[in-house]
């Protein structure tokens, strides 16, 4: 996902569609924010007019009556100016916080529909750092970004359209500083964008290395190799720490250079209008100290753009990295158009070929066909692609050509979120939420009650094993479920395929990694499961599937025998091997 304006100092395309964003959620109050900008910057520029104005009317002429009335339009001109500074602030962040509530929601909605390899590929990591960070830098293009911005120009235009307005001399001495502030804040832009590239790209490999870390906390301490993952990190910490300080760097320099500019505007303003209020008298103390006030007002609205821009810049590299996601085609297409209301079960796969990774076929032209209710077993070694046709029956992955039909119809005509409710997966390893159990069977549909799930518990014999628990259904599991055993887990898994009743079922060696305790209530499970439904069953173990209706056996992605658990003895082949293996291990 590397970006394509890295070579730009400036991403004016990503500008543009962060900006039309903002506009399609806020619309009134982003024109809003506009206005207010424009009176906020009228008010700011005619404050130092009128206090020149009270200096050479007012002061020096000693009238105190018209002084007190001049001062008294000060304090309103400033009041005001608070008033609409807030309003810019605050409104600019509303804006800010409704794009990247949208953003995340468009974001994360876009990633839940993309195809398993996408993340086969891309590390969690990354794709946490785009979702929470990346899009959070984004607000800065509004809340410090381009309507405070805008507001600054606005400053900068009618301050020279003031002085040119008072003095046109003392404005042109002035303005000279305008091009050489340019310079600088266009040098510091160039730079600060690729700070801020390295910087992103910095934080996704520091969160993508602790997230695997802490996944993988148990492999570290067996194999005691903390102190290196702790030198790993502390070397990728570093990087980061280097990149931020040369962000602090460029900003050291530039607000020096910006203040070392504005004192040698100064300078020259007061040693030319001096002497013009010396020696012709054409430029009054009221304009001196008018303009004055100008050059602070000039020059701190450029830096400031200057900081504008180092606000910006940090969001639209986000911004850039959010979009390329939310551009990428990495969705499973959906074109099916066929909605079933109940499917009997029966499943035909007709010369199936598939690859992960292009020219190295996984799958090589696999057939075999079942009748509802029937149970299939796929047995072979590790990597002969038994797992993957579970992948491709729930269209997890495409195939790459035969095809796969349930009740004579093709997957692909099927709508996929129908086909998915027709076949539950129960994997080897099982996943389970940081919330309730309650919640981690239901999976957040609303329509399954309480009393259901205990129903459905008690059939297939797990309602005693979850009643035992602290708080019952509403136990609360850590993540990953790690406070559970593993059979524990497996029986919720279970349970969460059972209260959907679908017709397909499909177990992943789901019986391969049972605790003692849990054996017998995983069998009466899986026998319940099993019950009236066709099911593929994937397993390591032989002796759970001699009662098979039909038993696959394959090889390096092809399928080499077929039979029943007698039949497939009798040929004295390659099952029959697999078998006395591990017949004989188990009596060793």
């Amino acid at each position: 996902m590397k970006s394509n304006n890295t070579a730009k100092s400036f991403d004016y395309t990503g500008l543009k569609r962060v900006i039309s964003l903002g506009l399609s959620q806020s619309k009134g109050l982003f024109i809003g924010v506009i206005f207010i900008a424009v009176f906020s910057a009228c008010f700011s520029v005619y404050r130092p007019y009128l206090t020149g104005d009270v200096i050479d009317n007012y002061i020096l002429n000693k009238d105190l009556v018209g002084l007190k009335l001049e001062i008294f339009k000060l304090i309103i001109l400033l009041i005001f100016e608070g008033i609409l500074a807030f309003f810019t602030v605050y409104l600019a962040n509303v804006v800010a916080q409704r794009v990247i509530k949208e953003l995340r929601v468009r974001l994360y909605n876009h990633l839940i529909k993309f195809k398993l390899g996408y993340f086969d590929r891309t590390p969690n990591g990354v794709l946490v750092t785009r979702s929470v960070s990346d899009v959070e830098t984004i607000a800065e293009v509004f809340n410090d970004g381009i309507l405070v911005l805008l507001g600054d120009a606005l400053k900068i235009i009618f301050i020279v359209a003031m002085m040119y307005y008072m003095n046109w001399v003392l404005a042109t001495i002035v303005i000279v500083i305008l091009p050489l502030m340019m310079i600088i804040t266009r040098y510091f832009q160039k730079a600060l964008k690729d700070v801020y590239q390295e910087e992103r790209t910095l934080v996704s490999k520091l969160n993508t290395f602790i997230q695997e870390r802490l996944t993988g906390m148990n492999i570290i301490q067996v194999f005691n190799r903390q102190q290196a993952e702790y030198s790993k990190f502390s070397s990728i910490n570093n990087d980061l720490k280097k990149n931020y300080l040369k962000t602090v760097l460029y900003f050291s320099l530039l607000f020096p250079v910006v203040d070392i500019v504005s004192a040698l505007a100064t300078g020259s303003l007061i040693w030319f209008g001096g002497l013009r209020t010396a020696a012709a008298g054409d430029v009054t103390v009221g304009n001196l100290i008018a303009f004055t006030q100008f050059i602070t007002m000039l020059t701190a609205p450029m830096r400031a753009i200057a900081e504008r821009f180092n606000s910006i810049q940090r969001g639209l590299v986000g911004a850039d990295r959010v979009f390329d996601i939310l551009d990428a085609n990495e969705t499973l297409p959906n074109n099916g158009k066929k909605k079933l209301e109940k499917v009997k079960g029966k499943i035909d796969f007709e010369n199936v070929e598939f690859s992960y990774v292009p020219n190295n076929k996984v799958l090589k032209g696999i057939s075999f066909s079942s009748q509802p209710g029937e149970t299939i077993a796929i047995v072979g070694a590790t990597g002969a692609g038994k797992s993957t046709i579970i992948n491709l029956l729930s269209r997890f992955y495409d195939i790459d050509s035969g095809s796969i039909k349930i009740d004579g119809i093709d997957i692909y005509d099927m709508d996929l979120v129908n086909l998915r409710h027709h076949v539950a997966v129960v994997l080897q390893d099982v996943f389970l939420f940081n919330t309730t159990i309650f919640d981690n069977i239901i999976l957040g549909d609303k329509s399954i009650t309480l009393e259901q799930v205990q129903e459905a518990a008690k059939v297939i014999g797990i309602h005693d094993f979850i009643s035992s628990l602290p708080n019952g259904y509403y136990s609360e599991v850590s993540e990953r479920g790690s406070t559970l055993s593993v059979g524990q887990r497996q029986l919720i898994s279970f349970l969460r395929a059972y209260i959907y009743n679908p017709e397909i079922l499909v177990l992943d060696e789901a019986t391969s990694s049972i605790d003692s305790n849990s054996e017998e209530l995983i069998q009466l499970a899986t026998t319940k499961l099993t019950e009236g439904r066709t099911s593929i069953v994937i397993a390591h173990r032989l002796a759970t599937i001699q009662n098979a209706d039909q038993i696959i056996v394959m090889d390096n992605g092809m399928i080499v025998e077929k039979g029943t658990h007698e039949s497939l003895l009798a040929k004295n082949g390659y099952y029959a091997n697999l078998y006395e293996v591990q017949f004989s291990k188990m009596n060793s």
